[in-house]
């Protein structure tokens, strides 16, 4: 392949691509410019239990410092917005309590699904280019937010996701870190404007300001990473969400078009995004193991799951 760095970025971008990746650009690996803001978020208590975000802070702020001689970070997405069956509210089974889910977790579970896609990448990368690589999806300590603005895949909205203007903000992010030099694309620009629907609409205000969260009072927080009791003053603001949260991207303007993802690997395993906490309140761990195999969603354990089903059922019983 040609030396020029610019015919090489261009065939990372076919490349990745043909892998499945939906989106992707390159930005520099430079400090995030949002340091100092993410070391007082941590510092107010904002992060809840997340104390992970806290370990590696260096590593996490800089790419260079998670990945030594990092010149570039390749960041990538994937459309996640699956087609859901319309649930029928008169024909509804009385025994049947929806419980509902996060639509990045109703297919395959992403953290394996798009590691493998950038270790092809990676693979295909070194042996065209050289230079070394790592590939880094959630669990890394990467702000991979920051860096798929600067690459110009989305500008990062007043709910913190990832916006695109094209596809909207179901979208799964990854990085490669590459010690090569490539051409950075042109940051996103922000196109919220004056709307603030996810403000309004979240029903804990965990989005205390336009582009702030607390986690704390976050419904995806609440039914997955916290893992202790909920606070009963918001427990009946959890409504129906067994696990995760999408009304922020739900009410986004940007996603009222939203292209749907025709990517079997994230095909939905339950077809209305729902399960019934009923049944959720009597799965022995073996159900649940079978049920949630090679699934995000056992990012959550059976007694926390059964936790917020009993939220989702008093929710559903007006308790």
């Amino acid at each position: 392949m040609s030396s020029d760095p610019h015919q090489l970025s261009s065939a990372i971008k076919q490349r990745a691509r043909e892998l499945g990746f939906d989106l992707v650009g390159i930005a520099p690996a430079s400090p995030s410019r949002y340091r100092d803001y993410l070391r007082r978020w941590l510092d107010e208590g904002q992060a809840g239990t997340m104390h992970y975000l806290a370990a590696r802070f260096e590593e996490r702020t800089d790419p260079a410092s998670y990945f030594a001689g990092a010149a570039s970070v390749i960041c990538v997405a994937m459309n996640y917005h699956v087609r859901l069956a319309e649930r029928d509210a008169a024909a509804a089974d009385s025994s049947v309590v929806p419980g509902r889910i996060a639509r990045y977790a109703l297919g395959g579970d992403y953290h394996e699904i798009m590691k493998d896609r950038l270790h092809q990448l990676s693979d295909w990368l070194r042996q065209t280019a050289g230079g070394e690589t790592r590939a880094a999806v959630d669990t890394a300590p990467v702000m991979e937010k920051d860096l798929a603005a600067r690459a110009g895949v989305g500008w990062v909205g007043k709910n913190t996701c990832v916006i695109n203007q094209g596809i909207g903000s179901w979208l799964l992010l990854g990085e490669i870190l590459t010690t090569l030099s490539l051409p950075p694309d042109e940051p996103a620009v922000d196109r919220c404007g004056a709307c603030r629907r996810c403000l309004d609409a979240c029903p804990t205000g965990a989005i205390t300001a336009p582009y702030q969260l607390d986690a704390r009072k976050c419904i995806s927080y609440l039914t997955i990473e916290h893992r202790g009791d909920i606070d009963a003053a918001l427990q009946g603001q959890m409504g129906d969400w067994l696990y995760g949260c999408d009304i922020c991207q739900d009410v986004c303007p940007w996603n009222s078009k939203a292209l749907e993802s025709v990517d079997p690997a994230l095909a939905s395993r339950f077809a209305d995004g729902t399960l019934n906490v009923r049944e959720v309140l009597e799965w022995t761990p073996e159900e649940y193991a079978k049920t949630l195999r090679l699934s995000a969603m056992k990012r959550v354990k059976l007694p926390q799951l059964k936790r917020n089903a009993t939220i989702v059922l008093n929710n559903s019983q007006g308790a």
